[in-house]
């Protein structure tokens, strides 16, 4: 890009921050006032949040939504909640993103522990790194007990 076309971070208005960085994804309210606070006033970030919101363009919601979508398959409903509630969206949003990754759970945590052991434990400390390893994807105990112990649906 040309020098007389870029503008350095310095030059860049609060307004521009917040739209290019919702340019590269969706970002919850939380999430995007903590990455503008250190570039304006309070009220000045608020305000600015507030218009995003009401033209659309900043939306927990889709947040929520965009992130589920991203860490199904991969992870748990617990990892979600934990992540969605780390990124200061409601807990009515956390709620419904749960409900529906829970539907999900079992088939990937199926999925994720196949592709990395394939078979059931042979002894302890097998089931028992196998247990931590979904646990540690965000699976619930009680579907993590019913693929590490072979459970059939």
């Amino acid at each position: 890009m040309p020098r007389a076309l870029a503008k350095s971070n310095s030059a860049l208005s609060l307004r521009e921050r917040a739209l290019s960085l919702l340019a590269r994804r969706e970002h919850s309210r939380a999430e995007l006032a903590r990455k503008l606070a250190q570039h304006g006033e309070a009220d000045e970030v608020v305000a600015l949040l507030d218009d995003l919101e009401r033209r659309k363009q900043l939306s927990d919601a889709r947040y929520t939504e965009s992130l589920r979508h991203a860490r199904s398959g991969k992870y748990g409903s617990r990892r979600l909640a934990y992540e969605l509630r780390e990124k200061g969206v409601g807990e009515g949003l956390i709620a419904d993103a749960v409900a529906d990754a829970r539907e999900g759970d079992l088939a990937a945590a199926r999925a994720a522990w196949a592709k990395k052991f394939g078979a059931l434990a042979s002894d302890a400390n097998e089931r028992a790194r196998q247990y931590r390893f979904l646990l540690g994807r965000g699976f619930p105990v009680e579907v993590v007990r019913r693929v590490v112990g072979g459970e059939d649906d």
